[in-house]
């Protein structure tokens, strides 16, 4: 039998490798993480926390600048950049941003090295081969290249790096009109930034509910952030001391010129870690797994955006722990993603649970829908705030199956939903549940009492 230095060896420290290394070392095994980029990875280093720290910003200078109702003078409300940096940059440290403090002090080695699957055992880090009994591939996913023809020189954002920015843009072109993208428009228009944002899709948020897509375009309109949908970006050329972009919309070519540009398309998986050589299923699409986060070599796993599909902090979690249980071989956990909570952090916050309206029409399932305006609840009057929705559906039999909500909080609104998605709860049930008076949750009692007149 040949002697293995670990039980496991992981590959990138993000939401699915970190999770899944710390419960395997609190089960008592021998455990090393081999981290080629920044500890943590995307979603401390540049995905959730640098996001949701820089939006919080945002939502305040937007909140004061609409308060004039309410009494609240907003008219010299004023921002110093290098401190809402410097906030940025405390609360990543806060959350464990590019540290490896954790995974050593759970008695996990750290290897700062580009890892690579040398055999079914064996796995580089660097110039040192490490020895394991069991391997997770976890390396994620980056910005998918577009094909957009960059000129020599011409320097753009992407959204791995646009934090390193040092002050924000007379104006700036946003590519993508995803999550991402229609967030970070946000938080540069209340900085004052003009902002463009473009998708080949024919709306905002391609991926997400259709209405939540429409109201954000309503808003977007509001805030005087330039939409450009059914547009596909060509290049990007220096036009100093600006830049210039080009696009066709409409059967026609144009172009713009901006500050700034960045690219905030999808994500590819980073496959590059040497499948080839031990034969691991994969595509383009990211690498082939089964319930239990098995590839197609049964001692080697793999868990989060690697693994393709829609990049979610949550589900990688999730596929992270159902890969330790199986590595550590206590359970038959399958990765169970019923009421996982997919969240857009715009204003107002949009949360999607379970199925859409879409998957029920595409799929031809019979359901049900209900669609609330902000305005059904004392909430929205005593806050001013009318611009959002909440929508649940339901099967035939009056079971909650799904469900978006736009609204502020909504992530914690949709708990309600997701809870009540996982443990197949009828709409009743939800109904007859009391909740907090004058409260955002109140949006999910009055939409379940009308669906089930």
């Amino acid at each position: 039998m040949p002697r293995f230095e670990y039980d496991l060896v992981v590959i990138g420290s993000g939401d699915a490798g970190g999770t899944a290394a710390l419960v395997a070392a609190k089960s008592g095994l021998r455990v090393a993480i081999v981290e080629s980029g920044k500890w943590g990875g995307s979603s401390l280093n540049s995905s959730d926390v640098p996001v949701n720290a820089l939006l919080h910003v945002s939502d305040v200078l937007r909140l004061v600048a609409n308060s004039t109702k309410l009494g609240v003078s907003g008219n010299n409300v004023r921002y110093n950049y290098p401190t809402i940096n410097n906030w940025k940059n405390v609360a990543m440290k806060r959350a464990g941003a590019n540290s490896d403090k954790e995974f050593k002090e759970a008695g996990i080695d750290c290897y700062e090295a580009t890892g690579r699957i040398i055999s079914k055992h064996e796995v580089s880090a660097g110039e040192k081969v490490l020895k394991t009994k069991k391997i997770l591939i976890a390396t994620g996913a980056s910005t998918l290249d577009t094909g957009i023809k960059i000129q020599s020189g011409v320097n753009y954002w992407l959204r791995e790096n646009i934090f390193d920015m040092v002050r924000p843009p007379k104006s700036i072109f946003i590519v993508g009109a995803g999550s991402t993208g229609c967030e970070l428009a946000q938080f540069f228009i209340a900085l004052g930034t003009e902002v463009v944002i473009a998708d080949i899709a024919g709306r905002l948020l391609p991926r997400e509910d259709e209405e939540a897509g429409q109201v954000l375009d309503e808003i977007f309109e509001r805030e005087h952030i330039k939409v450009l949908t059914q547009t596909r970006v060509v290049a990007i050329e220096a036009n100093s001391p600006y830049k210039r972009v080009v696009f066709m919309r409409g059967g026609e070519e144009k172009s713009i010129r901006v500050d700034e540009v960045l690219v905030c398309t999808g994500s590819a998986p980073n496959i590059d870690v040497g499948l080839d050589n031990v034969k691991i299923k994969h595509s383009r699409n990211g690498i082939e797994v089964d319930a239990f986060m098995r590839t197609s070599v049964k001692n080697i796993f793999a868990a989060g955006d690697v693994t393709g599909g829609q990049s979610s902090t949550e589900k990688s979690i999730i596929e992270g722990r159902v890969a330790a249980s199986h590595i550590i071989g206590k359970t038959k956990n399958v990765a169970d993603y019923r009421g996982l909570i997919r969240v857009t952090n715009t204003s107002p916050q949009i949360a999607e649970v379970g199925v859409t309206e879409d998957d029920c029409i595409k799929s031809d399932r019979k359901f049900n829908k209900i669609i609330l305006p902000l305005e059904a609840v004392q909430k929205a009057n005593t806050s001013n705030f009318y611009s959002g929705f909440v929508k649940i559906i339901t099967s035939k039999g009056g079971r909650i199956i799904g469900g978006t909500v736009m609204a502020p909080e909504a992530a914690t609104i949709a708990q309600e939903l997701a809870y009540a998605v996982r443990f197949d709860m009828h709409v009743q049930e939800v109904a007859e549940t009391p909740h907090a008076a004058n409260e955002w949750s109140e949006l999910i009692r009055v939409a379940c009492e009308q669906l089930c007149r």
